[in-house]
């Protein structure tokens, strides 16, 4: 088999090469105003941040930050700062647009920009002998850093409301065999936040109709003159394509001078990037993948942030927690608790509480509604369940029915995040790929809440738990407890009945 097709067409390289060498390769045209936005965005926040801190240590005053050979007053202390703070997000590529709206590389890239910049400024105090006034720098280092993220988080709000009605997005053409590319289609689509919006396919076998809903536009290689008809912004190759070393290295030849970006989607699935290091040897890139960790200081630190917060959010909720026991005892005059027998990790049985939402013999009911069944796979849901008490639908709508699983939660039994916690008869029929999410402890939320909860079909609700038992970090968990109390406010929008 000789060379794909596209590396002999000089009119349609040209073209590509002539219609886009005045834009910046990799440049997000449809993105610059938004990135300019930031950029101001970030202006404010940095000046209020070190005007804050200006003015809570020196009032209206303007002193002198005095050295061995020189002597500079704090304003331009603060502006050199200032300076110095939007220098350091930008070589820490905070404005790279492939990485705005989702994930959290762009918190990432923010807060080192900001510890990077105070690094240098401890340094530079030492070397020097400069007394830097400590209140000044414990002030504007903690409050930038926050207006900064808050400022990031506000704005990526608003895309990603765009993103999810298909704007300020990618326009992408996938590269690869047919089950391949229906498997990027479905994890790009699981995630619209992340800005690819696949326009079409090209594919190798029967190059004709649709491949997961997306159009086949042509054979892998019509990719070149596919990507210049589409206007697309993206070329994303799967580990299926048959472009082969030679064919891919080409390809991103062919690709440069124009503002389409090579993406290369690796077989990998389901595996977060603390867990992949690339290594470059002798010009080939080997992916390490890590195995998943289920022990050692992580872990502690999680076991016991998990009790000190439930201890904690416990005292806290002690209002809304008696309020809902008096509302479910007032209803009916039955018990407040639900006791009920979960699976917890290495397939231990633990007692599991919860507020009483149902009627007093709801168990009792359960066989004759098992065919009316709307949950998939071996969970039981009903979205209009007659056993639900009229408290029992308020208390489910915002998900309190679910409070008292902080004692279980300072029992050590679960924890604030891990997987959902499963009865006994589902555990029963667990294939072997779901058992593993018996390796934590389960949790009171987790991607399976905050990803549609009832509404989930059991193979995606697997999914999403086995991604956590295999890639959880404290970073992801603090994500899930945040975008947990987004859902729950929002209870539209969270699955739960």
């Amino acid at each position: 088999m000789g060379a794909p097709p596209f590396f002999v067409m000089p009119d349609a390289f040209a073209l590509g090469r002539s219609s886009r060498v005045r834009t910046t390769a990799g440049a997000r045209r449809y993105l610059r105003g938004y990135l300019r936005t930031i950029r101001l965005l970030d202006v404010v926040c940095v000046t209020l941040a070190l005007l804050a801190a200006h003015l809570l240590r020196f009032g209206t005053d303007s002193p002198s930050l005095n050295a061995p050979w020189f002597s500079i007053g704090y304003t331009s202390v603060s502006v050199a700062l200032g300076v110095g703070w939007l220098l350091s997000l930008r070589l820490q590529n905070a404005y790279d647009g492939r990485l705005v709206g989702h994930g959290v590389q762009e918190y990432r890239q923010v807060f080192q920009a900001s510890t990077w910049l105070f690094a240098v400024l401890a340094i530079v105090a030492f070397a020097l002998k400069l007394d830097f006034a400590r209140l000044f720098v414990l002030i504007a280092f903690p409050l930038g850093t926050v207006l900064l993220l808050a400022g990031r988080w506000s704005a990526r709000r608003w895309l990603v409301r765009q993103r999810r009605r298909g704007l300020l997005s990618d326009r992408v053409l996938l590269v690869g065999d047919r089950e391949h590319v229906a498997s990027l289609v479905v994890a790009l689509r699981r995630a619209p936040d992340a800005g690819y919006h696949v326009l079409g396919a090209c594919v190798d076998a029967t190059p004709a109709g649709k491949v997961a809903g997306v159009p086949v536009v042509g054979q892998e290689a019509d990719v070149l003159v596919r990507a210049l008809e589409l206007d697309v912004n993206v070329v994303a190759v799967s580990s299926s394509a048959g472009l082969g070393q030679t064919g891919l290295r080409k390809l991103g030849w062919a690709l440069e001078g124009t503002d389409i970006d090579l993406v290369v989607a690796p077989g990998i699935m389901d595996v977060a990037g603390p867990r992949v290091l690339t290594r470059p040897v002798q010009g080939l890139p080997l992916i390490h993948v890590e195995a998943p960790t289920f022990a050692g200081p992580q872990l502690v630190l999680k076991n016991v942030s998990d009790r000190a917060m439930a201890i904690l959010g416990s005292i806290i909720l002690l209002p809304l927690i008696l309020g809902v026991a008096l509302a479910v005892k007032l209803e009916d005059g039955g018990p407040v608790l639900f006791r009920q027998e979960r699976v917890g990790r290495d397939g231990r049985t633990f007692s599991m509480y919860k507020f009483r939402s149902m009627v007093v013999d709801a168990e009792n009911h359960l066989p004759r509604l098992l065919l009316a069944s709307e949950g998939s796979g071996p969970l039981f849901k009903m979205r209009s369940d007659p056993r639900v008490t009229r408290v029992g639908q308020v208390i489910r709508r915002y998900s309190l029915d679910e409070l008292p699983q902080l004692l279980n939660v300072v029992r050590g039994d679960m924890s604030l995040v891990g997987p959902r916690p499963p009865l006994p008869r589902e555990v029963a029929e667990y294939e072997v790929d779901a058992r593993r999410r018996l390796l934590v402890k389960p949790g009171m939320t987790g991607l399976w809440q905050i990803s549609g909860r009832s509404d989930l079909a059991w193979d995606e609700s697997i999914r999403l738990d086995l991604y956590y038992v295999e890639n959880w970090t404290p970073l992801l968990d603090l994500m899930i407890l945040w975008r947990t109390a987004a859902v729950v406010v929002r209870p539209d929008t969270s699955g739960a009945y």
